[in-house]
């Protein structure tokens, strides 16, 4: 007669069934866990090495929120922010003819340049004259080029920082803008990852930290120009279509599921994760994922109709160049920004110009050309965002930053191009307790090298933060060695 056999102990140890159960969970739905982990390589979370903040500022802060604006490829002062008669003035003419020729012994064309490739990119110095007018704007009389109309009629709202200076001279200074790090050092934390661990959520049902417009190139930082690198993926930021019905890779189940069924789904998930849970109760990974799934869950609902422009009235969308094919595409993305801001977003990054290489800003050829079409995008969006925000009363606190990786050399490269230049070059802030209408800090007569109040870019970081309540200091992570370099200093002329 048949007996049963004894009942044995399972072989597979506790914690190998666990994480089984936990990676089958995995494969009951696509939905945003996915984007928002393994859009960076990761199909688990990389242990986090500390607990973040209790998502509090370290003092009152002016502001809560931030749209970072960045333009891939290399914005050229000259033609933008800063002008210079001389270049015009001394065009055709080497800068050693010129009476600037002590701008080459200057110790920071050595100090601000660490190369991938040694003499890739020369000084240029035959001088190339400014390719667009330039005028006085607002009260206070900002130069400003004339590409930039819109954005000159608000400028008694702006702060121009004329002395920025960084250390790449090639498109590796798109990552080392938003990481301060040189990219031959690789990848850290950016500063919307720091953002989204020193503060947290304003919004449980949205990412606080959203990326529009593409990523950087592979060969610029990629997505470790929104990464959080050790921070832990949970900090990176979350790569947003405006397009409503699709604007989230992976947010739509993959069959048709009613909200209940899906919720069901969900807590099957979260109750198998808790399993492993219960077992690893110091994973901060973990913890992580699990919060993922549930904000996953929420974002269906809630993005699709931030992203979603009908509602908004026709006026507002003429405002911000809806109506125009030139600056339709960087018109909806500020308006998605305003709108996610407006619901409780933290940092919202919009990359302008990406192209899958070194941007489309990239002018080593027929910069008039491009820089007119390009500025033509940007001029209206820009400063529409900047009205609307002011106009419902939350540019007082919304800090809006239009950023580039470096400027251009003062030089020709070629018969009508400028070429890579660290050694100065500017942008723009506005809100959040940045003082408007003023120019802060200053390159030499030819836009060469900053001179006065110069300011590494992680001083920009530094003042981003301070305004934001948060202490640069206060956000180290055990175990991590931040050098100097990495906090900056708020730039504290420029704050009301």
């Amino acid at each position: 007669m048949f007996q049963h056999a004894h009942r044995r102990p399972c072989p597979v140890p506790l914690a190998a069934r666990r994480q089984f159960l936990q990676r089958m969970g995995l494969g009951f739905t696509n939905l945003a866990l996915g984007a928002i982990l393994a859009k960076d390589g990761y199909l688990r979370a990389e242990a986090a090495p500390s607990i973040p903040p209790d998502g509090k500022p370290h003092f009152q802060p002016r502001a809560k929120s931030v749209i970072w604006i960045f333009l891939c490829g290399g914005l050229s002062h000259l033609e933008s922010f800063d002008p210079k008669p001389a270049v015009t003035k001394y065009a055709g003419q080497t800068i050693a003819e010129t009476p600037y020729k002590d701008t080459l012994d200057s110790p920071y064309l050595k100090k601000n340049v660490r190369e991938f490739v040694a003499g890739r990119h020369k000084v240029q110095p035959k001088l190339y004259p400014l390719q667009v007018g330039h005028a006085p704007r607002g009260q206070n009389g900002l130069e400003m080029s004339d590409w930039f109309p819109e954005l000159g009629q608000c400028a008694d709202d702006l702060t121009i920082v004329r002395s920025l200076w960084t250390t790449d001279n090639d498109h590796g200074a798109q990552l080392q803008f938003h990481t301060g790090r040189h990219a031959l050092e690789g990848a850290f934390p950016t500063i919307g990852s720091w953002v989204h661990y020193g503060l947290g959520s304003l919004n449980d049902n949205l990412p606080q930290f959203v990326v529009l417009g593409g990523a950087l190139a592979d060969c610029c930082g990629g997505v470790g120009g929104h990464g959080a690198n050790y921070l832990g993926p949970e900090h990176s930021g979350v790569t947003l279509s405006v397009d409503p019905a699709n604007p989230l890779p992976f947010a739509k189940p993959s069959r048709p599921i009613s909200r209940e069924d899906q919720r069901a789904e969900f807590d099957l998930i979260r109750d198998l994760n808790q399993l492993s849970a219960d077992g690893q109760p110091a994973d901060p990974a973990l913890a992580a994922r699990i919060k993922s799934y549930e904000l996953a869950f929420e974002m269906q609902a809630a993005i699709p109709g931030v992203v979603d422009l009908t509602p908004e009235p026709a006026h507002i969308r003429e405002l911000y160049g809806l109506d125009q094919e030139a600056t339709q595409v960087l018109g909806r993305q500020c308006l998605v920004a305003r709108r996610l801001v407006e619901q409780g977003t933290r940092f919202v990054q919009i990359f302008h110009g990406a192209n899958g290489g070194a941007g489309e800003w990239d002018a080593h050829g027929k910069l008039k050309e491009g820089h007119t079409r390009l500025c033509g995008q940007i001029d209206r969006p820009v400063a529409a965002l900047l009205r609307d925000l002011k106009q419902r009363g939350m540019l007082n606190e919304t800090i809006v930053v239009l950023a580039t990786e470096f400027g251009r050399t003062p030089g020709a490269e070629g018969g009508d191009g400028r070429d890579h230049h660290p050694f100065g070059f500017s942008i723009l802030l506005a809100g959040g307790g940045i003082r408007g209408g003023l120019a802060h800090g200053k390159t030499d007569e030819i836009g060469f090298h900053s001179i006065e109040d110069r300011h590494y870019v992680t001083d920009i970081h530094a003042t981003v933060l301070h305004q934001l309540g948060l202490e640069p200091r206060k956000l180290e992570i055990p175990g991590r060695k931040r050098l100097e370099i990495d906090y900056g200093q708020p730039i504290r002329q420029i704050l009301s």
